[in-house]
């Protein structure tokens, strides 16, 4: 059988996706038809239903509850890993009380848990321009924006191009709630029959596993599409989204996932849902 699968070209997804696609592990007969996209362009995919598997923020997921079940493995999440708001003006760095509404954010998609946790902490910033995570930086020095919603690698290089940050949205979640950041999960369609949906599961894990037990395996694939990283600072990224989590949600990782979500109906962004949100119950 010949599945759609989406993911992103960073490394911590190339790194828990190489044993799956190079078939380094047994996948019970599954194939796949890979589609390398932006987090937001995953997330635009998965709302018209295109793709059988896909990774996708969790932000986006919660309106897609009916259309895709959340899998046991491949998730993001962590302490310490959420988006940065930065900008090229250093006063806004020190002076929180003066982001004011009228101010220009570039952010990496309506739909990121990143502009997610954006809206929890500064609600009244409504002057969003959606753009590619990876040209967010150039706008602030091109003066195109006054606010930066940085993901993924941009965490490592803003200060080498001499941005200022302005607030680890990761803190302020952890803060508030006492939880990881869920930032991104792997689900499954709901079309698939109820056989296929638990393969899945079950193959991903141990694609999941094979890169824990064998990191400098996929070296290579994960270098072909890491835009000219380095390899320290390619492991770093997967370090920091890489981890018990992506092997399995557990307790902690759910309870993570559940307060978001609560957070998201408290708040009328998101209407109740009606069913399980995880495969597997």
């Amino acid at each position: 059988m010949k599945l759609t699968l989406g993911f992103s070209p960073c490394p911590n997804d190339t790194f828990i996706f190489d044993a799956l696609i190079h078939h380094k592990i047994d996948t019970e007969g599954l194939e796949f038809d890979v589609f390398f996209d932006d987090v937001e362009t995953l997330n635009q995919k998965a709302f018209r239903s295109e793709l059988d598997m896909t990774k996708l923020s969790f932000h986006a997921f919660a309106y897609m509850t009916g259309q895709y079940a959340l899998l046991d493995s491949g998730s993001a999440l962590g302490f310490g890993v959420g988006p940065l708001l930065i900008s090229k003006n250093e006063y806004l760095a020190n002076h929180h009380d003066h982001i004011s509404a009228d101010l220009r954010v570039g952010i990496p998609g309506k739909y990121t848990t990143a502009n997610f946790l954006l809206g929890i902490a500064f609600p009244h910033l409504l002057q969003k321009q959606e753009m590619v995570f990876s040209e967010i930086e150039q706008s602030l020095l091109a003066d195109q924006i006054d606010l930066g919603l940085i993901i993924h690698e941009n965490r490592f290089t803003y200060m080498d191009k001499g941005l200022h940050k302005v607030m680890d949205l990761g803190n302020y979640w952890e803060q508030q709630t006492g939880c990881a950041i869920p930032l991104g999960g792997i689900v499954v369609n709901r079309r698939l029959d109820q056989e296929t949906k638990e393969k899945i599961n079950r193959v991903l894990r141990k694609s999941v596993e094979f890169a824990f037990a064998n990191p400098k395996s996929g070296i290579d694939f994960i270098k072909q599409h890491a835009q000219e990283m380095s390899e320290e600072v390619m492991y770093k990224h997967i370090d920091l989204y890489v981890n018990q989590y992506s092997i399995e949600l557990g307790k902690a990782g759910r309870k993570a996932i559940d307060v978001m979500f609560a957070m998201a109906e408290e708040k009328g962004l998101i209407q109740p849902t009606q069913q399980s949100i995880y495969l597997i119950p």
